[in-house]
């Protein structure tokens, strides 16, 4: 049995689908409120329960093999609290269930964004960079990933959990509720604008091609013990990412620029002014945001490419034009 939590999200969802499309069983942990329309139609077995309740965890493990704990706080925005209760606490208590209930490989999805916001021009990042340098204030999200994993390696160090850690970049494709909209919206607004001159190189992935990584990660022996950069399906730019997205769109190219240094200044002063209010929505731009889209740094997969064989099946432009035409369809 494979446990998958967040699979009412975006990767999580993904996982499900191709596990059960290889005829694997797969249980779903999901909230009372959850909408799970698209896991029932998978025929997911649905166990009701939250990372952050631990006595609702232990009938979710039972008889499970292996765990995909893909559920965290997401979002750059919103209180630090919520960010430790999910992402954090969540993330402890879902070790925990899984040692006792002794399952055999547990699958931590982490994020690229662990590693915090190093940047540089050709600056290349593999498995042994270092957690959590250079963030910044607010930086909830990168900060809580962070914690995380190392809370998540504390547990395989002390020989209570088979571990193997995965690292998604940013994540498209359908059921993408979050930045793929906004993008489109911006786009078609005529407001959206290259970050820089737009030939950085973007840590891209579509999420079937990264759930396809998990499961192997989750399935190869070798596996055990090591972290992977699931993090790009090839090369993409910022500037060929927004301007695909626009020809599907049948929308004028985004041309307009603006330097990354003055975005990453009002990212800040807006933030501070959302803080100062307490705004409980995000501002138009973070740094966060800025960091993921124009930084110069890449993150590389070749670890996954070599070891776990790692070959996103899907194309940047089939992928784009899957994931647009689903927003559209869905109204998103």
């Amino acid at each position: 049995m494979n446990l998958i939590t967040g699979a009412t999200g975006l990767l999580g969802s993904h996982i499900a689908q191709q596990l059960v499309q290889r005829d694997q069983p797969v249980r779903a942990l999901v909230r009372p409120t959850s909408d799970t329309r698209f896991l029932e139609s998978l025929g997911v077995e649905l166990v009701t329960g939250d990372v952050t309740d631990p006595k609702s965890l232990i009938e979710a493990h039972k008889g499970v093999e292996t765990v995909y704990h893909a559920a965290a706080r997401v979002g750059d925005w919103g209180p630090w609290r919520e960010f430790v209760a999910i992402s954090i606490d969540g993330t402890r208590n879902m070790l925990t269930a899984a040692r006792d209930a002794g399952v055999q490989r547990f699958v931590h999805v982490s994020s690229i964004s662990a590693y915090g916001h190093p940047d540089g021009e050709g600056l290349v990042l593999d498995e042994s960079a270092p957690l959590g340098v250079d963030l910044h204030r607010w930086s909830y999200y990168s900060r809580a990933k962070a914690e995380a994993e190392r809370i998540a390696w504390s547990y395989y160090e002390r020989n209570e959990i088979p571990l193997t850690v995965v690292k998604p970049s940013w994540l498209y494709g359908p059921r993408d509720r979050a930045s793929m909209p906004r993008l489109i919206r911006a786009i078609r607004a005529g407001k959206a604008k290259l970050i820089g001159d737009g030939t950085n190189r973007l840590n891209l992935t579509y999420a079937a091609n990264e759930a396809e990584g998990a499961i192997l990660a989750g399935t190869t022996d070798a596996a055990l013990g090591e972290a992977y950069n699931l993090s790009a399906d090839g090369e993409i730019t910022q500037g060929e990412y927004l301007n695909k997205i626009a020809a599907c769109l049948g929308a004028k190219p985004v041309t307009k620029k603006v330097p990354y240094k003055v975005a990453y200044s009002a990212a800040f002063l807006m933030e501070l002014f959302g803080h100062m209010f307490g705004r409980k929505t995000p501002p138009l731009v973070t740094r966060y945001s800025v960091w993921l889209m124009g930084r110069r740094c890449f993150f590389s997969p070749e670890k996954a490419r070599k070891q776990l064989n790692w070959q996103p099946t899907v194309s940047y432009e089939e992928g784009i034009e899957r994931a647009v035409k689903w927003c559209l369809d869905n109204g998103v």
